[in-house]
């Protein structure tokens, strides 16, 4: 017992430089916990819990590696109260029927077919008390109104509440709405109406104004998916990219173009870091006495925070952000740039500042795949420095390892939340990703500077034969065999524990980092252990789906939600979701219909109860 001591204590000295890494992993385990609650606790819990036990671990040095991870979770779970308390109230008392909709326009976005307007503030005829939130709505796909940010506009829609999680577990868009300040959805059943205009103001208004302006510059050159493409590689805007060619980059592994993100920011800065190293070494005197170093990174994060802003601020592009700041600080303080220090800093800021992104997506898939691009980097650089000399070779290496990382060690999470995994990601990247930097992105930018001059086809147009390039790629990648499959749904827990050993796995530095290995192969395995419903009802109550030997099965009524049948699908890693016959037996002899009732029967491998459910608005429905 001894030994195991002394062995414990040792290893902790060896990484004792490692440890405070692990702050952001306990204080995203207290914005979890926060999450996972099914009540609302006192405001003053968080905060009351958090300050003491920061202050102890400040104070007792000889305990810090005990309490510091203790005030971790609780300043974790204070973040993600306090920003729950800063958010309006849930709307209520909005009509249930058409009403008139009034309010001014805070962004208009392309959809494949029409546009969305989200109105802040708003007015709904017949609500009370009137919305405190946003009102966001599609708009007819004939409304060929002229409507930008600012203006004033009326129109007759039906407008509700967010839509309840598909199924247990599932995306939640009640809980992304109230941290987005939106209220209420829907669409127009008339034309717009606009009743005033708005010259572009300072700030958000005209960072929304510009966005809808280089849209419409580049639409009108570049046309089709390769245009929709260009937009949301410029504004950050994916709505108007079509469906199959969305589907496409989704089968592919090449979604991540489409979500500006670390590989954006950084093409932009690099981009920027060029032509500002050019452009002092163009001076004799600059480059002798002044620091062209320093100051073409900080000219490259100005240009990387005006990215930042045009694209819209999203936590990807947030992240990354942070990260150039902390590069650009230890460049500036002539320190390694790129670390897990970094990324472990960026992490503490972003749940500081938005801990509701932590359950999300976004947040997951960016930092696994960047702390394992550093980790790797990190564990094979003596391999990757006998390639050096041979350039080609390496340049090559360096792009298959890299989408390798990433794409392998943030696909549990992108499977998790949506279900399949792509086999061809790392082939489709290998071609992609560099059209994307050293072609498409760059031809953009010079685009965005000729604008002000009218003279932005000159360069858009080749941009745009640049991104067809890519739109080809990701067509061509998600119609080979096999391109993408469905998985099993995995547990919370069990995602928990892949994210354990990732993190085990990426931030210690002796041997012992592989046992995170284990710890992650024990976390894709644990749907094994998992057991979802075999029985899933909407909440309109206007689906009810079975799942059996033979496959799912969908008994849908009139104004069935058919996101939420795919949802289901997903949910099962099933294709799709058979109707479930009118009379007779389905194959695998579970479920049997009459006219007006479906018997739900147990079967051996899962046992279970009867469940004998009407027909969805007879009035003998029961279970």
């Amino acid at each position: 017992m001894g030994g195991m001591r002394a062995a414990v204590s040792e290893w902790f000295e060896l990484e004792a430089d490692r440890l405070a890494l692990w702050l952001p992993v306990f204080m995203g385990a207290g914005v979890l916990g926060y999450y996972e609650l099914r009540f609302e606790p006192d405001w003053w819990i968080g905060p009351v819990a958090a300050v003491p036990l920061i202050a102890l671990a400040a104070a007792w040095a000889r305990g810090r590696r005990l309490v510091a991870p203790l005030a971790a979770v609780a300043l974790g779970f204070a973040s993600a109260q306090l920003a729950t308390a800063r958010q309006p109230p849930i709307e209520a008392g909005l009509p249930h029927k058409a009403a008139m909709v009034t309010g001014t326009v805070a962004s208009v976005d392309a959809l494949p077919e029409g546009r969305r307007i989200t109105l802040r503030p708003a007015t709904v005829e017949g609500a009370a008390p009137q919305p405190a939130r946003a009102v966001r709505m599609r708009l007819k796909n004939n409304d060929g109104a002229e409507i930008s940010a600012g203006d004033t506009v009326r129109v007759r829609a039906l407008v509700r509440p967010p839509a309840m999680p598909a199924y247990p577990g599932g995306w939640d868009l009640q809980r992304d709405a109230y941290f987005n300040g939106l209220g209420a959805s829907g669409f127009a059943l008339g034309p717009v109406e606009v009743l005033s205009r708005s010259v572009p103001s300072p700030g958000l208004r005209f960072v929304q104004w510009l966005r809808e302006a280089i849209t419409a510059r580049v639409v009108a050159v570049i046309k089709g998916a390769a245009g929709a493409v260009s937009v949301t590689l410029l504004t950050g805007a994916t709505m108007a990219i079509p469906e199959a060619e969305h589907a496409a980059f989704r089968d592919s592994g090449l979604a991540h173009l489409l979500a500006v993100a670390g590989l954006h920011i950084g093409i932009v800065m690099g981009f920027a870091l060029g032509l500002a190293r050019n452009g002092f070494a163009l001076s004799e005197r600059a480059s002798l006495f002044w620091p062209t170093k320093k100051l073409t990174v900080l000219v490259a994060l100005v240009v990387g925070g005006l990215y930042m802003v045009l694209t819209g601020m999203h936590v990807p592009i947030v992240r990354s952000f942070s990260m150039a700041c902390l590069l650009t600080v230890a460049v500036l303080a002539d320190r390694r740039p790129v670390s897990v220090r970094g990324l472990a800093l960026a992490g503490l800021v972003l749940m500081l500042v938005a801990p509701q992104e932590v359950p999300g997506v976004s947040f997951q898939m960016s930092f696994s795949a960047v702390l394992a691009l550093i980790a790797g980097y990190e564990m094979l650089r003596p391999w990757l420095r006998q390639l050096h000399k041979r350039r080609v070779l390496a340049h090559i290496a360096a792009l298959a390892l890299t989408s390798a990382l990433a794409g392998t060690f943030s696909a549990p999470y992108g499977a998790y939340h949506f279900g399949h995994v792509q086999v061809y990601y790392v082939l489709a990247n290998m071609v992609a990703v560099p059209l994307t930097a050293f072609w498409v992105m760059p031809l953009g930018l010079i685009a965005l500077f000729l604008m002000p001059l009218h003279l932005e086809a000159l360069a858009l147009v080749p941009m745009g034969w640049g991104a067809e390039l890519v739109v080809w790629v990701a067509v061509a990648t998600a119609g080979l065999p096999s391109a993408v499959f469905a998985v099993p749904h995995l547990p919370g827990w069990g995602l928990c524990v892949f994210s354990l050993g990732l993190a085990w796995l990426g931030l210690w530095r002796t041997a012992r980092r592989w046992l995170g290995v284990v710890a992650m192969a024990a976390g894709l395995c644990s749907f094994m252990l998992d057991s979802p419903p075999d029985l899933l009802v909407s909440a309109d109550a206007r689906l009810i789906a079975v799942r059996t030997p033979a496959g799912g099965f969908v008994h849908r009524s009139q104004g069935g939600s058919r996101f939420t049948e795919d949802s289901w699908a997903q949910y099962w890693a099933l294709g799709s979701l058979a109707p479930v016959p009118d009379a007779g037996e389905e194959p695998g002899g579970v479920v049997r219909c009459d006219g007006d009732f479906c018997l739900l029967r147990p079967y051996t491998e899962r046992g279970g109860l009867c469940w004998c459910a009407g027909r969805p608005g007879l009035p003998g429905a029961r279970t």
